[in-house]
């Protein structure tokens, strides 16, 4: 039995380079210290320390390809570009095919096209190749299995619904139409169920985004003191099937019970745009009610819900044959195949023939779902189908209406509230294959997870969509389109970042990526020259002048010295051990001196400096004496280091 109290109204109506201080083989202990030791330092900003070299007249193609990184990587391609643009520009010699691609890029993302085709030619013609693109295969276990499409939905709650019961959303021209308690309790009757203002018919505008606007009432006379919902719009948009109170002619009517039942009423509208002449459908009875209208797609039926005599259970689907002149054949139930001992109700027949509706008697995620039933030729029915998540929820969800040949459609829930019918919102959806795409961050040598990782995903001009941060598992998963491509960046703190192109597949999957992260060079606490990348500083055989290439580096020593007044530094000088011990101490110790009267000479204070060589005495290799090593062993060893002393300390120069 259909009504207010039993049936409710839903029913009724229904790094930058910042460098590890960790050492792999380190107690817990040392390592605790470590980062205490490392945190003391950790103002240091190797770019802001580029930055300043550059704008001193000092530059190599390192510096702007670790500027152009920083900027690349954090997803600043404005920044990215110019520094890749002056690298290209300045060391057509020294630059890694990759550059031209990350350049190509950054430029791309910009929306500066014509550029980056150009690099990205030129990037092909040295032999790059076209970025490695992970194209998967269709996952069939993903698929809807409820539908023909693989599909899934983006879902947003319409603007205009209001803070009490908003539902039944119908197609009237190029508008909605929908029933809503908007009205102020203070000035209007309400229902004694829920205290609650009766439901009145409106109208809202619908732009081409699917947005609605400017809900206004029915004009006419088809809103009246009592409930009116559920709409069924002729085509021509000159007839409306609705669903009122036992309210007609000014009179209401009860049955037996005295409970006042709902009635189906057709009206026209006038020239004026008023909607009149309010007809009672002659298959109405006090005794039972009838609701929710559906037309048929040759509008020669008209599909609605009752719980008149011959229902199966709480309310059935039924039809009438629509003969003209306000006559209507005999109701015929749809039978025990859509039909159950629980509810069915708001039917609605769509442009293809596909006859939806709602019901808790066929099983599903709890509540109303929403089913889907193809209805042929001659008007059989053929098998029903759940219509799934994510519309369907364990929640009450109804009223659904679509176009389907535009993907697009309305429905209604209560998903979001916890107070039944009072919580009822009206939803629009727009179908769009999508791909889940799982990501876990990986070390690249450990395999170990990488919590904290941040992981990006960019669109095919190198946009950033989204950005997240990673738990404990390491892992992500995005929600993204189907046949497209998409690029997944990598980053965390002491490693370098990794991109991974793909492309999803043109039919819905779930994509598994895993993103493998390379740890940084692990660095002393205080080895200031580790912490800004400096490359070696090359003496020439047997002097200790300060080369061209060697100053540009020192420069970036020079910067950080300017930069933090604090900041004591001991300068360390090795040799390889090639000559004799003597000799490279000697050696060594002229290009520790050189070093520092540079840095003097440039203004600063030999009271933050102190400089000694070492010779051969604390070699990072093998190649001691006598034994045979390449030149690129041997070069590894002719360094120069920059130490932090304790902040603040006076050095003695030696």
């Amino acid at each position: 039995m259909i009504t207010i109290k039993s049936f409710g109204r839903k029913t009724i109506f229904f790094g930058i380079f910042l460098f590890c201080i960790q050492l792999l083989n380190a107690q817990n202990g040392d390592v605790r210290k470590a980062n205490k030791e490392y945190d003391k330092y950790d103002f240091i900003d190797a770019r802001d320390i580029y930055l300043m070299v550059v704008e001193d007249g000092y530059h190599s193609a390192e510096i702007f390809k670790k500027l152009g990184d920083t900027y690349y990587y954090n997803s600043d391609y404005t920044n990215a570009s110019k520094w890749y643009t002056r690298l290209l520009d300045t060391y057509p010699n020294d630059v890694d095919t990759e550059y031209y691609y990350r350049a190509a890029q950054a430029l791309k993302s910009i929306s500066n096209y014509a550029d980056s085709d150009v690099l990205m030619e030129k990037y092909v013609a040295l032999g790059g190749e076209e970025r490695v693109v992970q194209v998967f295969e269709n996952d069939p276990e993903y698929l809807k299995s409820l539908g023909v499409e693989p599909f899934k939905y983006v879902i947003n709650k319409i603007s205009v619904n209001s803070k009490f019961s908003d539902f039944g959303p119908s197609y009237y021209k190029d508008k909605i139409v929908f029933a809503s308690s908007t009205k102020d309790l203070s000035n209007f009757k309400t229902h004694n169920w829920n205290n609650l203002p009766y439901l009145d018919l409106y109208e809202a505008s619908i732009d081409k985004y699917g947005n609605l606007s400017d809900p206004v009432p029915l004009k006419g006379d088809v809103n009246t003191i009592y409930h009116e919902s559920s709409t069924s719009f002729s085509k021509n948009g000159k007839t409306v099937y609705f669903t009122r109170n036992n309210y007609t002619n000014g009179k209401k009517k009860s049955d037996r019970q005295r409970t006042m039942r709902l009635k189906l009423y057709k009206a026209t509208i006038s020239e004026t745009g008023d909607w009149v002449n309010v007809l009672e459908l002659p298959f109405n009875d006090e005794e039972y009610s009838v609701a929710h209208p559906a037309l048929s797609l040759d509008e020669k039926r008209l599909y609605f819900a009752s719980d008149m005599p011959g229902t199966f259970g709480r309310s059935d689907l039924w039809y009438v044959e629509i003969l003209g002149n306000n006559m209507y054949g005999p109701p015929v139930n749809l039978g025990e195949k859509v039909n159950t001992k629980a509810r069915e109700t708001f039917p609605f027949v769509s442009e293809k023939n596909n006859l939806y509706f709602s019901s808790d008697g066929h099983g599903g995620f709890g509540g109303l779902d929403i089913f889907i039933i193809p209805i042929d030729e001659e008007g059989e029915l053929g098998k029903i189908t759940n219509f799934g998540e994510p519309i369907n929820s364990n929640f009450d969800d109804f009223g659904f209406i679509t176009k389907e040949s535009e993907g697009t459609g309305f429905y209604t829930s209560n998903v979001d509230g916890g107070r039944g019918s009072i919580d009822d919102e009206i939803f629009r959806f727009v179908e769009e294959c999508v791909m889940t795409i799982n990501v876990v961050v990986r070390d690249i040598d450990t395999q170990e997870l990488l919590p904290g990782a941040e992981v990006s995903i960019l669109d095919e001009n190198y946009q950033v969509i989204q950005k997240v941060t990673v738990g404990e598992d390491a892992t992500v998963t995005f929600t993204k389109e189907c046949d497209t491509k998409y690029t997944l960046l990598g980053t965390k703190k002491d490693y370098f970042p990794n991109e991974k192109t793909l492309v999803t597949p043109d039919e819905g999957g779930v994509v598994d990526v895993t993103l493998e992260l390379k740890h940084k060079e692990i660095c002393p606490p205080n080895d200031l020259g580790c912490r800004l990348s400096l490359q070696p500083i090359y003496f020439d055989y047997d002097r200790s002048e300060i080369r061209p290439d060697a100053a540009v580096e020192l420069a970036k020593i020079l910067a950080a010295l300017r930069k933090y007044s604090e900041l004591v530094i001991s300068i360390e000088s090795h040799t390889d051990s090639r000559g004799r011990d003597s000799y490279n101490l000697k050696l060594s110790d002229r290009r520790a001196q050189s070093t520092l009267n540079w840095l003097v000479d440039k203004g600063i204070s030999r009271a933050r400096l102190s400089a000694k060589g070492y010779g051969e005495t604390q070699l990072v290799n093998h190649c001691g004496n006598d034994v045979e090593c390449t030149e690129e062993e041997h070069q590894l060893n002719r360094r120069s280091m920059f130490i932090i002393q304790d902040l603040n300390s006076t050095v003695t120069n030696n």
